[in-house]
């Protein structure tokens, strides 16, 4: 199997996880929604309103899974592989905007104290819990590129969601203290902004072609320029194509232009040493005018 039916059978494993796991959380989220309704919490609801959100980021991943698990064209000779980015990127922004409504709400509870049923919170927040342990199996046995895991921060915040439910239940059922229950949504939301500013700030970065965090740019320019018949690495680029492919370009100055198959050879077996799949490397005899950055053979 070739590495492209390999990424194509990843993504669409990928794809089926998202769906069933979009299944399940819509699904519990009604329940969760008429419970909170009827009980009063704002925990509850928070939580119901997580799920909603959790379905439509899982929807929108299974989504982009698809997409990118079509084959290039003439109109996108790259694929589709970086509309998992734009929907890292719309989650990301998506649980900013649920941390900000959770946390209003929760302002306005503290000043408005309402009857809360914690007896029924706490079961409903239990069950809650369950099924996002079950949703976040169910994701693990994919693939975890950028978009996946974009998903699974919905479905692991809204566990601590449920966490907070049920501690906050449990807290109103035996003493009757219900600004817990505010108190522990503003935790959350708190947790949550924390952990969605990460991700927010990575998917930016791929979706403007950012090296990733991850790789050293000058120490990939130095490895190739240590290639035997290489004189100097410059105009040297990379940038992520999907989830898990990286390109690479690079201007190549060599002594002699004769041996240049089996240097590209080795230039390409460096670039896959770095994890970079798909490399475009441009010849360049002594004679060529040199570039401002470059990476000199020591």
């Amino acid at each position: 199997m070739s590495e492209r039916d390999h990424a194509h059978a990843h993504s669409s494993t990928t794809g089926k996880n998202l769906l069933l796991a979009l299944a399940l959380t819509l699904g519990f989220s009604i329940v969760e929604l008429i419970a909170g309704w009827h009980s009063g919490s704002l925990a509850l609801l928070a939580d119901a309103g997580h799920m909603v959100t959790d379905g439509a980021s899982l929807g929108i991943s299974a989504l982009a899974a698809w997409l990118a698990a079509r084959p290039p064209s003439r109109r996108h000779t790259y694929g589709l592989g970086r509309v998992e980015f734009l929907a890292a990127l719309i989650n990301a922004l998506s649980m900013v905007a649920v941390v900000f409504v959770i946390g209003s709400e929760a302002w306005q509870r503290l000043q408005h104290p309402g009857s809360i049923n914690g007896a029924t919170v706490s079961i409903v927040a239990v069950l809650g819990l369950l099924i996002n342990l079950v949703v976040a199996w169910i994701l693990s046995r994919g693939e975890r590129n950028l978009n996946v895991r974009a998903a699974m921060l919905h479905v692991m915040d809204d566990a601590l969601g449920s966490v907070a439910a049920i501690a906050a239940g449990v807290v109103i059922w035996l003493t009757g203290w219900t600004p817990i229950d505010p108190l522990l949504s503003i935790l959350i939301g708190g947790l949550i902004l924390a952990s969605s500013v990460g991700l927010l700030r990575e998917a930016l970065h791929a979706t403007l072609d950012g090296v990733p965090f991850t790789m050293n740019i000058e120490l990939v320019g130095q490895a190739l320029a240590e290639v035997p018949g290489v004189s100097e690495v410059h105009d040297l680029h990379v940038w992520p194509i999907a989830s898990e492919r990286l390109a690479l370009s690079a201007h190549v100055l060599v002594a002699n232009l004769a041996s240049w198959p089996q240097t590209l050879h080795l230039l390409r077996a460096v670039a896959s040493d770095q994890g970079i799949d798909h490399v475009t490397f441009q010849p360049e005899s002594p004679a060529g005018e040199l570039q401002p950055i470059q990476f000199v053979r020591r």
